[in-house]
């Protein structure tokens, strides 16, 4: 089931103190603008959002090189994630290299979007001892 969810993350309670600091993040204005300006560039580039891209232009708008192949196969076989993950994954890290202003997926790219399977990892674990 948690192969459909594409993002998953776990929200930990903030630190001590942080909510009382004096550093500012980012304005939800500035997220929208870097939101929009993505969405937009995915429309020019390819004429629909990066979760809409159909498999047969994966390899044309979300290119990996060798090494970050590599990483991600072998990601997916230590994680066990299934061939849709692998999938999901690359349009995730292609989505945040979009929102970063980057032409091409970065490792730092693609680390993200597996950091965002983590209740898979949690899990993985777990059905194992059962």
């Amino acid at each position: 089931m948690l192969d459909r969810i594409d993002i998953q993350i776990e929200v930990p309670a903030l630190p001590k103190g942080l909510l009382s600091s004096s550093e500012q993040a980012e304005s939800s204005a500035s997220v929208k603008a870097r939101v929009e300006q993505a969405r937009t560039l995915q429309m020019d580039r390819q004429g629909c959002t990066n979760s809409k891209l159909p498999p047969q232009h994966m390899n044309h708008v979300c290119q990996l090189t060798s090494d970050l192949s590599s990483l991600l196969e072998d990601a997916l076989d230590k994680l066990g994630l299934s061939a849709r993950a692998y999938h999901r994954i690359i349009k995730v890290a292609r989505t945040i290299a979009d929102l970063a202003g980057s032409p091409n997926i970065e490792k730092s790219h693609l680390l993200e979007a597996l950091s965002y399977r983590q209740m898979e990892r949690r899990l993985s674990p777990m059905a194992a001892t059962t």
